[in-house]
């Protein structure tokens, strides 16, 4: 244990210290026993051995109404540090005390959920969290909150979705918009279309097009800016052959998100393609080129102006985009092309060249999170760092995209 819990330590023995004299002066006889463990506890300390004072400290300490607090903190504190078994003892100690109000019942409940949590232990953490919704509006919405994340993690989509409603603030009488309490996690509003994202993808796997084509609709009337689920409904759309269909939604992306421009083209591609219609997809690339310019894009334009017009043109097209807007995966394809029109030596100092910039490309992350910072090769809706969908996006603005 560190520093700074020995000091946290030290901070609840003066507490327990002012507590028993308190209590030693409202009394005529105080207990022998109690200061005996404070003392005790005390020493634990000052020799070094932190873990005999937790537990010293927890025995010297009665429990009731006045010192709820204190037994709350210090189970807390212990979570935080790892000693979750400490702090399922604490919390464990408090629900067996019978003559506590009802309301910091709850509260020691709400905490021993925390630690069964912290633990692992998610089916008991369950059964606390759904007894509180049921019996505790106090308490009801930080529980509602812990059994999202339950859900979410046990990836039972449904259930998640059903919580999550219950916890968007409902309109006000004047017909005012519902605001979201200021409460710590993601706006319940925006997990909610990923939760049907989630559904639609296991009924895909299932073979259930006409499911996940509605699921994917259902996460559209919850956000229409939702661009997964955009992306998920081309997706759908192409592999079921409903080509025009799928162009559709993953045209709509540019108005929800143009970040995501580019997870669309290969599909698209594709669409164009068995409708014999690649001349409209070069338009469409020209105009978010255009507007919304990215190494994407360009790589993109480049392969078709390459199918389209030649290496000379793709070359030119190249050159000129780098001029304007360098990047290494423009590079990258530059020097493929050029290696074509070369030979001999030449065309081996190229290609040593593009191994070079491709293995400076493949250290560099692809997609960051932003609300984390957290960064990698893959594109992910959910981010493993922070927990939070929706969230990681191409990184944009450097030279090495």
């Amino acid at each position: 244990m560190n520093d700074y819990l020995v000091f946290l330590l030290l901070f609840v023995a003066i507490a327990i210290g002012w507590l028993l004299g308190r209590r030693s002066q409202r009394q005529v006889v105080a207990s022998p026993d109690l200061p005996g463990q404070y003392y005790k506890g005390l020493n634990y300390l000052l020799d070094g051995r932190p873990d005999g004072a937790i537990d010293a400290f927890i025995d010297a300490l009665e429990v009731n109404s006045e010192t709820m607090e204190t037994h709350i903190a210090l189970g807390n504190l212990l979570r935080k540090k790892g000693e979750v078994d400490r702090a399922i003892r604490i919390h464990q100690n408090l629900l067996a005390r019978p003559s506590l109000p009802r309301a910091q019942v709850h509260a020691a409940h709400l905490e021993l959920a925390r630690d069964y949590i912290s633990a692992g232990l998610l089916d008991r953490a369950e059964r606390l969290l759904l007894d509180l919704v049921a019996e505790s509006p106090l308490q009801r919405r930080a529980s509602q909150r812990h059994l999202l994340d339950i859900f979410q993690s046990e990836r039972e989509w449904q259930r998640a979705i059903d919580v999550a409603n219950d916890l968007i603030p409902r309109k006000t009488l004047l017909g005012g918009a519902p605001q979201e309490s200021a409460e710590p996690g993601q706006n319940v509003a925006t997990v909610i279309p990923h939760y049907f994202c989630e559904l639609a993808a296991e009924k895909r796997e299932q073979g259930d097009i006409q499911g996940a084509r509605n699921l994917l609709q259902g996460a559209l009337d919850q956000d229409k800016e939702c661009v997964r689920a955009s992306i998920m409904l081309g997706e759908v759309e192409c592999e079921a052959g409903r080509y025009k269909q799928s162009i559709k939604a993953l045209r709509r992306v540019r108005q929800q998100d143009p970040a995501y421009i580019s997870e669309t083209i290969p599909v698209l591609r594709r669409c164009y393609r068995e409708l014999g219609d690649e001349k409209s997809l070069r338009a469409y690339l020209r105009e978010c080129l255009e507007a919304h310019p990215s190494p994407p894009l360009v790589i993109a334009a480049a392969e078709d102006i390459l199918v389209s017009q030649g290496s000379d043109e793709a070359e030119a097209f190249l050159a000129k985009q780098l001029e304007q807007r360098p990047s290494m995966r423009g590079l990258e394809q530059l020097i493929g092309l050029q290696i074509k029109a070369t030979e001999g030596k030449a065309q081996d100092n190229l290609g040593l060249l593009q191994v070079l910039v491709k293995r400076l490309i493949e250290e560099r992350p692809a997609y960051r999170c932003s609300h984390c910072g957290f960064a990698g090769r893959h594109m992910h809706w959910f981010c493993p760092g922070c927990k939070y969908w929706g969230t990681i996006k191409t990184i944009r603005g450097t030279s090495l995209e």
